[in-house]
């Protein structure tokens, strides 16, 4: 028996077949074609299905979960990613349904990468055994998860714990929500790409304009790279900080591409908690990177469908609404 999973981001669509200790049997990706019309990213989403559909564990799939960008309406099965102008209020679990090789009988789960993430995270990753925590995934854009009480806390339509969307720069440049000052807006990894260009920073010959170019060179010394990471490590402290006076956090685990850049961004990242997090019950939050790295969205979307169907074992915990 294995669990299906797709991931749904900006910068990529990926499937993964998951058994039931969370281990990959089989992987499958494809580029997001983030700006181009609904169908042909629904082609690509189609082509992830039909690479995992040749595998020869397919014949075992017992669930298949869908973890997206946001928002997500898990009630009506529909998703309007920020970062994927394309799709807005769009069908993706009847599409997903359609799949002609899909096993009789499975219904996708769907759920937000964020929340995925915190799911994967909480049965085996960084926040294992971790009553109330805050999970993240910093990409292309910025998410996060709750769990709260010992339980994954996904909310009424799926978003709960949507950091990314939380202003903390009222006079900040205004995001792709349409909002001024998100933290999507300052610590994503295309607006850490985007601050350092404009601070005359430019890539080496060949090499790729994007956070993880601009974190080697954060390395290196160079003050406009060490700049845009350290602007986007206070923009993610603020809003830890806020969240863990409303919620009372006890770690914040943080995933995604740009937390690849290990110190270059958690250095300045706990420097700048320091400053936010300044009440007593706020004060020394663990923050930590991921422990499944890359792949904890797919492993959280498997993991919820198969916790929704029944048929997942412990060690993780449902989700809570």
């Amino acid at each position: 028996m294995v669990y299906g999973a797709l991931d749904i981001g900006g910068t990529k669509i990926a499937g993964a077949l998951v058994d039931a200790e969370g281990r990959l049997v089989a992987r499958a990706q494809r580029a997001t074609p983030a700006t181009r019309p609904a169908g042909e990213l629904a082609a690509a989403v189609m082509t992830v299905l039909d690479d995992l559909a040749a595998h020869s564990a397919w014949s075992g799939l017992s669930c298949l979960g869908i973890a997206s960008a946001g928002p997500v309406d898990t009630v009506a099965g529909t998703v309007s990613p920020v970062n994927i102008p394309g799709w807005r209020s769009f069908p993706l679990v009847d599409l997903v349904r359609t799949h002609a090789g899909l096993p009789f009988g499975i219904l996708p789960v769907l759920v937000g990468d964020a929340v995925a993430m915190t799911a994967a995270e909480h049965w085996l990753g960084a926040a294992r055994g971790v009553g109330n925590a805050l999970c993240m995934v910093v990409s292309t854009g910025v998410g996060g998860g709750l769990v709260l009480g010992g339980e994954v806390h996904a909310g009424r339509t799926g978003n709960a714990g949507h950091i990314g969307h939380m202003t903390v720069d009222l006079n900040g440049p205004r995001c792709a929500c349409g909002a001024p000052g998100c933290v999507e807006s300052l610590a994503s990894g295309t607006a850490i790409a985007a601050h350092a260009r404009s601070l005359g920073w430019t890539p080496p010959p060949g090499a790729p304009a994007n956070a993880a170019t601009i974190a080697e060179a954060a390395r290196s010394g160079d003050g406009r790279a060490v700049a845009a990471y350290g602007r986007a490590a206070q923009a993610l402290a603020a809003a830890i900080a806020a969240t863990a006076a409303l919620v009372e956090l006890e770690r914040v685990v943080i995933g995604g591409g740009v937390a690849q850049a290990g110190d270059v961004l958690f250095a300045p990242l706990r420097r700048s908690m320091e400053d936010y997090a300044v009440l007593d019950f706020t004060r020394g939050i663990s923050v930590v990177p991921a422990g499944l790295a890359l792949d904890a969205g797919l492993i959280g979307a498997a993991a919820t469908a198969a916790a929704q169907g029944g048929s997942r074992r412990e060690p993780a915990n449902s989700l809570s609404s």
